[in-house]
């Protein structure tokens, strides 16, 4: 992934390039005329000098490479070994020792991924990850997940959302989730919230399932997706979730009556009275109120 979604970066960085090469200006001076460090400003250079383009896009922030890395040699004796014994990994782990290379499971399921040398399953469900739009405006990118304490028979469980640009937050304690109760949840979110919302992001839980997305978008918005295995995705909705559990679920009784009285108080609280760090020390209103 690239480390930054900023859709300016690209023109800011030829632009920066451009008043050395074209205008004459040092280095230094640009660096302290745009706020960046010096030597970003060099490598920015050095790249406008290699390209036509009109501006120097953002690229992957994957390293080139690692210190622990497999050998090559390791590397071409899986390969090696997938092609002619068409094996799993887990044989190919087996064979591989027994030949005196010791490589771990994960390393061999990683290499083989890497060289499309993995048979794709015909029962697994493959997932579309449409562009993450950006929350420019409250009701851009609106994520939400689900709360669960207690075991399963004693289980109470916590609808959330939370609209990312603006932090305003909303949640609702049920018994059982499914994906019925899922779109009541929105809906009644969207009536409660002084804006319109227009993407919905979840992760792959069953209560947001085929059928969820295709209400969601007769209802006028969209539905995507997180990407397995990555709760960074719904990182906003995640320290949310934590905040209301440290601020209000343990210091009220473990009930759903209690949770019903206290999480409406907290709610107004949090999007009225609570300044937030990652606005600047804003309230979820009074962030709303600048569109």
């Amino acid at each position: 992934m690239p480390y930054t979604t900023n859709p300016h970066l690209p023109r800011l960085r030829m632009e920066a390039a451009q008043l050395v090469l074209r205008q004459g200006w040092s280095t230094r001076e640009v660096a302290r005329h745009i706020g960046f460090n010096q030597s970003t400003v060099v490598r920015w250079v050095r790249s406008a000098r290699c390209t036509t383009r009109q501006t120097l896009p953002t690229t992957s922030s994957r390293p080139h490479r690692h210190p622990s890395a497999l050998p090559d040699d390791t590397v071409c004796a899986i390969v090696a070994y997938r092609q002619q014994y068409h094996r799993c990994a887990e044989v190919l782990v087996h064979l591989l020792a027994r030949d005196g290379i010791v490589v771990s499971l994960s390393s061999v399921k990683r290499t083989l991924k890497r060289h499309g040398l993995v048979y794709p399953s015909p029962w697994k469900k493959w997932h579309q990850y449409p562009p993450r739009p950006i929350a420019e405006k409250p009701g851009s990118l609106v994520e939400i997940d689900t709360i669960h304490d207690g075991v399963p028979d004693q289980r109470l469980s916590v609808y959330t959302l939370l609209d990312v640009c603006s932090r305003w937050a909303y949640a609702w304690p049920v018994l059982g989730i499914n994906t019925h109760r899922s779109l009541r949840f929105v809906t009644t979110a969207r009536g409660v919230a002084p804006f319109p919302f227009h993407t919905l992001q979840s992760d792959h839980g069953s209560e947001f399932s085929k059928w969820f997305t295709t209400m969601v978008a007769a209802h006028g918005m969209a539905h995507r997706h997180s990407r397995v295995r990555q709760p960074n995705d719904n990182a906003h909705l995640e320290r949310f979730n934590r905040t209301l559990q440290d601020e209000c679920l343990r210091r009220c009784a473990r009930s759903l009556r209690a949770w019903q009285r206290a999480i409406p108080e907290y709610l107004r609280y949090y999007n009225a009275e609570r300044p937030h760090l990652g606005l600047g020390l804003q309230t979820p209103l009074e962030v709303m109120r600048s569109y």
